[in-house]
């Protein structure tokens, strides 16, 4: 067999929707990472920024609050710009602790202000090199998050030559969207998420089994004291679960390598061997041999969509 890489899920909550504290969360993990000499690591959906679990911005169907409107001022206050001065950081710290770092970020358009929901990839020789914007929001998500284009369905070779793409929530349901990452030679499947319910590991063992590729899902775990005050997941006692967490780590034969965790934070951590992907082969090829290529065809967009554009 090859050489082992080691990977992690870093199953952690964003601090009160505060930059600061959430970057010193992160750095904490790094460290800690780094001291279990993980090579990759993963960190949940919206990680960055904050994910408004409970919220609804004082919208129903045909109003909108003053209140609703300050809100999502102070939620996008939080966002980050992507290329920026945040991944800026993100970058020196990727090369300090020589992790590649697949994150789950709130962006924010520096243009429109649109917020997205996105899954960046930081290099620790390149610094930030990719992100994946969000396809869909899922149900009220669509509040505050803009949907992306296929521009950003990247899968990058890593520092270690290894492809790694991410894909975030509930867009793992979407078969069109993993059979794209699978015919761009997908490797490290990565699911940055705050689904907590146990039949998310169904959907994850699928995906490796699927795609024979590894997977690493990284949840959030959150309690009530995590989100700010005057915030609707925020309680007095502070000690309630928003987020339980569950993430793994899955190999490309739905062997269960570490995780899932739950109701507490942590790391979790799995040596993986990139060998076994073609052993996995043998006798199915999501690409290859059993893709059926004279049969059935897949078109992608992958051009920027841009509106309002006016051709002078």
């Amino acid at each position: 067999m090859g050489e082992k890489y080691r990977v992690a899920a870093a199953q952690v909550g964003t601090v009160k929707f505060d930059l600061e504290l959430t970057m010193a969360k992160l750095e904490a993990y790094l460290e800690k990472a780094s001291a279990q000499g993980v090579q990759m690591i993963v960190f949940p959906e919206a990680f960055i920024g904050g994910y408004p679990r409970k919220s609804n911005f004082g919208c129903v169907i045909g109003s909108r609050s003053p209140e609703g409107r300050q809100e999502f001022i102070d939620y996008h206050k939080g966002a980050i710009e992507v290329p920026g001065p945040v991944t800026d950081r993100l970058a020196a710290l990727a090369n300090k602790h020589a992790l590649y770092m697949v994150i789950g970020v709130i962006e924010r358009d520096a243009l429109s202000g649109t917020l997205y929901c996105s899954a960046i990839h930081v290099d620790p020789e390149h610094g930030y090199v990719a992100k994946h914007r969000k396809l869909m929001p899922t149900a009220s998500e669509r509040l505050c998050w803009g949907a992306g284009d296929g521009s950003t369905l990247p899968v990058v070779t890593n520092n270690a030559g290894i492809r790694v793409g991410a894909t975030i929530c509930w867009e793992n349901y979407m078969p069109l969207l993993r059979s794209h990452l699978y015919s761009k030679g997908v490797q490290i499947y990565c699911a940055p998420t705050v689904d907590h319910r146990a039949v998310w590991q169904s959907t994850m063992t699928h995906i490796a089994l699927e795609g024979r590729c590894f997977v690493v899902s990284a949840c959030q775990f959150t309690r009530q004291e995590d989100y700010p005050d005057g915030h609707a997941a925020h309680a007095p006692d502070g000690k309630g679960l928003e987020s339980e967490g569950g993430s793994v780590i899955i190999s490309p034969l739905g062997e269960v390598l570490a995780g899932p965790l739950r109701e507490e934070e942590g790391l979790v951590v799995a040596d993986i061997d990139i060998d076994e992907i073609i052993g996995a082969k043998l006798d199915f090829d999501p690409i290859g041999h059993y893709a059926r290529n004279d049969i059935f065809t897949l078109t992608v967009n992958e051009k920027p969509q841009q509106g309002n554009v006016t051709n002078q």
